[in-house]
């Protein structure tokens, strides 16, 4: 009892403490920003390994679209990817020298042709050199020395080969796959897998049916690149027909990206010297 009488407070006299004073606050949120930190670089941690494998698993999907091998219609999953692209054999090129490297230079070189990384590589200036206005018509700025292309045989015979492409389109630098025949000059079939362009424009690369129009084009017409994408439709009746697809409506600066980036990759500074090696 207080000398007045009154009993004396539970706090002794302070204050009652305020659970909703703005020190508690920022307590509370620090510390949920802390668990939400650590629960989140936990997850990037533990997962980039499967990540991984599904980047890898994208990749040969993609290969295997572009030489007419996987149909989402009839796939049936993770192991069918793996299987058929068991049949590819993976092979580095010195795009300086111009040419396709055997096993044991790739080894010599420290090169592993199934992890190598090729847009890593282009980052690395050792391992890259930068393009000249004149000669980046894809606009990828520098271009790495090494990369690789997929090759197929059947029955031992070698059938389709599958290189990849990349330059800039609209929004975005497009990554993706073309596939020639195994006379390396008719398209087996093209795919794009990765690509920030406008949906249901530039980002219509992507739609089945335009990929579709690319089968059977010729690429090579007196050794020099011919395939193009046009602005507008293929005339049928045109002789250079076959050396065109039609472009994406509403979509002008992807379309002339694509165009520009076939033409390169496979021109002399990309993959076209290793092809008329190959060819012959």
């Amino acid at each position: 009892m207080s000398e007045g009488g009154l009993p004396v407070s539970e706090y002794d006299g302070k204050p009652p403490h305020n659970k909703d004073s703005m020190r508690n606050i920022i307590l509370v949120s620090l510390a949920v920003c802390l668990v939400c930190s650590i629960v989140v670089a936990s997850s990037a941690v533990f997962l980039k390994p499967q990540r991984l494998a599904n980047k890898d698993l994208d990749r040969s999907k993609n290969i295997l679209e572009a030489a007419g091998l996987y149909a989402k219609e009839t796939a049936t999953g993770k192991e069918d990817i793996a299987s058929l692209f068991e049949n590819f054999e993976i092979r580095l090129v010195d795009l300086e020298e111009k040419r396709l490297l055997t096993v044991i230079e790739a080894a010599d070189l420290g090169i592993d042709p199934v992890t190598y990384d090729q847009r890593k590589s282009a980052k690395d200036p050792n391992l890259s050199r930068a393009l000249s206005q004149q000669e980046d018509i894809a606009s990828i700025s520098r271009r790495a020395r090494y990369s690789v292309i997929y090759i197929l045989r059947t029955e031992g015979e070698f059938d389709k080969v599958v290189i990849p492409i990349h330059g800039y389109g609209l929004w975005s630098t497009l990554y993706g796959f073309l596939a020639l025949e195994n006379d390396l000059q008719t398209v087996s079939g093209i795919t794009f897998y990765e690509h920030g362009e406008t949906a249901g424009l530039g980002g219509e690369v992507d739609n089945p049916a335009w990929k579709s129009l690319w089968q059977g084009k010729a690429v090579y017409l007196d050794g020099d690149v011919r395939l193009e994408v046009l602005k507008g439709s293929v005339n049928a009746a045109s002789i250079n027909a076959k050396y065109q697809v039609d472009g994406l409506s509403g979509a002008t600066l992807t379309t002339r990206g694509v165009s520009n980036l076939i033409s390169y990759w496979m021109g002399e500074e990309g993959f076209g010297p290793v092809l008329k090696e190959f060819r012959g």
